[in-house]
């Protein structure tokens, strides 16, 4: 499976998991985000709607990109997939084993460090648990790891210290820091996909400006579509975690027209305008 164009969040859905994640499919997606964290995700439900559309025939597990995460107890509730009193090492083997039966698969396609332990810099938790993880990269057991919520401090001493650097770096991304610009320059420096999160919701009080509505005009398109393809078109892989079927097909429809590189520009200094 190469990278999607897309992928589908199934953040904050709880009981819709299932039916929202079978919605995604059928519409087109093929690129789903999950995390064994059941504060925020439902986990089991992504492997319910899988088990369903593989049954039926709908698609095959060769043709979806899977990506979850290990959480660290901190982000966690109450219903732990992992003995919090075990290692580091020993909670990432639980959490990845309970997140296969849970997505009723053998493999996923990646597996993401859901952010590090400490506001700054690294942690030698952070550390053992970046070697457990390449250790299931090297025991072929996920396609790639990765890591999210991380500032570029982090994963400049993230990489120093990888033997199997990150090939995902997924950040809720602001467009006051220019959509996280220097992290995703490092990105492309180094050759890792950056994934961009919350760009609708993190941004939403400067997406509805004149210049915005204008644009969406002249292209026919919503508001949404503009700023999936810009990020797009900037590098990025883009997440929705929309609940609406026709914004789901909508989202997806974004690489259908291309923005020119004064558009691009003015969205990424939207912020500074």
């Amino acid at each position: 499976m190469t990278n999607p164009s897309f992928l589908y969040g199934t953040a904050w859905k709880d009981e819709r998991t299932a039916a929202l994640t079978r919605a995604a499919v059928e519409t087109g997606f093929r690129g789903i985000d999950t995390a064994n964290q059941r504060r925020h995700y439902f986990e089991q439900g992504v492997g319910d709607a899988l088990a369903d559309l593989y049954r039926e025939g709908i698609v095959t597990r060769g043709d979806l990109f899977l990506q979850t995460k290990f959480t660290y107890a901190g982000g966690q509730d109450h219903r732990l997939p992992y003995d919090p009193r075990a290692d580091y090492p020993t909670q990432v083997r639980q959490s990845f084993a309970s997140s296969l039966e849970h997505l009723r698969t053998d493999y996923v396609d990646s597996y993401v460090l859901h952010g590090p332990s400490v506001g700054r810099g690294l942690s030698d938790a952070d550390f053992a648990v970046w070697k457990e993880m390449e250790a299931l990269y090297g025991a072929g057991k996920t396609r790639a790891i990765g890591v999210s919520n991380v500032s570029l401090g982090q994963l400049r001493m993230l990489l120093e210290a990888a033997v199997v650097p990150p090939r995902f770096v997924q950040n809720r991304c602001f467009a006051v820091s220019y959509w996280d610009r220097d992290v995703r320059a490092l990105c492309a420096e180094r050759g890792m996909v950056y994934q961009g999160f919350s760009l609708l919701t993190a941004n939403a009080q400067l997406l509805g400006g004149p210049e915005m509505v204008a644009m969406a005009r002249r292209h026919g398109k919503t508001i949404a579509q503009l700023v999936f393809r810009f990020a797009q078109q900037v590098g990025m892989l883009p997440l929705t975690g929309t609940t609406d079927v026709g914004h789901m097909r909508e989202d997806l429809a974004s690489s259908s027209f291309e923005l020119t590189q004064e558009e691009i520009g003015a969205i990424e200094s939207i912020a500074a305008r």
